[in-house]
């Protein structure tokens, strides 16, 4: 028989992505498996299909209509100009939850100050549209050219500074290289094919797993705590924990105590629990979460 089962075609980031998007849809609930140098990795939704392609390549391929959806930053979203629908805002990069930098760098000893001070200076870049852009309206001619890779060690002797995509940082500072200016500040997109969004199938598909994204994305670093407490020490203690919203709060078939329920932040947990067992809470449990859904 014919399969007629539908298909909504993604586009995920090959490379330095590539881990940390695996590891996001493993959280909101999708296993992609790739093996060996496949870039058509097998996904455990039978009405989704996954190729795998360099981050800057997305969005063109999604507003050409080729790919449905797709993963991709939105510093390639402006550096392509594609036209493409942004579904959702998803901050994770490689090595953290936090957005990356594109910004201006030059040796630590170089006389350039400011993005004013390259008129007329050449500029190594990978993102060629999004540095002349920035030129642009800074009123600064400089010559422009394109980097395919290892942009930090063409300066100073090849170019005069180079416009490069950071995380952290360490990576040029271990070059010897000093931050001008930042460029922009970007973070990756969930985004959809213009018509793909409008077909009512495919754009309940693409909310779904934007749904999901989110909400694995909302629980890192943050836990589940739960705890049995006294109840004449309930505003006592539940005055303690920082909580998305009110604590659950539930009798025990122990006359005089309840359960509560908190999610919150990790990071705060290890001060947290010492204070909960001083202040009275007993069978304190603190356990990890796959998806917190507001």
């Amino acid at each position: 028989m014919e399969n007629t089962t539908k298909k909504l075609t993604l586009g995920l980031p090959k490379g330095s992505l590539q881990d940390s998007t695996f590891e996001l849809f493993r959280k909101a609930g999708y296993t992609i498996s790739s093996p060996g140098r496949s870039y058509f990795p097998a996904i455990d939704d039978p009405e989704m299909s996954v190729i795998l392609l360099r981050a800057q390549e997305i969005s063109i391929y999604i507003e050409q209509g080729v790919l449905d959806a797709g993963v991709t930053g939105k510093d390639w979203i402006e550096e392509n100009g594609s036209t493409v629908h942004e579904v959702s805002e998803l901050v994770y990069a490689k090595s953290g939850f936090t957005p990356v930098r594109w910004v201006l760098a030059v040796p630590e000893d170089s006389p350039i100050q400011s993005v004013k001070d390259l008129e007329g200076k050449r500029i190594a870049a990978e993102a060629v549209n999004l540095t002349k852009n920035y030129l642009e309206k800074n009123g600064v001619k400089a010559d422009v050219e394109f980097s395919w890779g290892a942009t930090e060690v063409k300066v100073p002797l090849l170019v005069d500074a180079i416009v490069e995509l950071t995380e952290t940082g360490s990576s040029l500072r271990a070059h010897n290289l000093r931050i001008v200016e930042t460029l922009m500040t970007s973070t990756t997109r969930l985004i959809a094919n213009t018509a793909a969004w409008k077909d009512p199938w495919k754009r309940t598909k693409i909310e779904n797993l934007a749904l999901l994204l989110e909400g694995a994305l909302n629980a890192e670093q943050k836990v589940g705590v739960k705890m049995n407490i006294p109840k004449e020490k309930l505003d006592e203690i539940t005055a303690l924990m920082p909580a998305l919203r009110n604590p659950t709060v539930s009798s025990l078939t122990q006359q005089g105590w309840v359960a509560i329920e908190v999610v919150i932040d990790e990071k705060v947990v290890r001060d947290l629990i010492p204070k909960l067992r001083a202040a009275g809470a007993e069978g304190i449990i603190e356990y990890p979460l796959n998806k917190v859904i507001y």
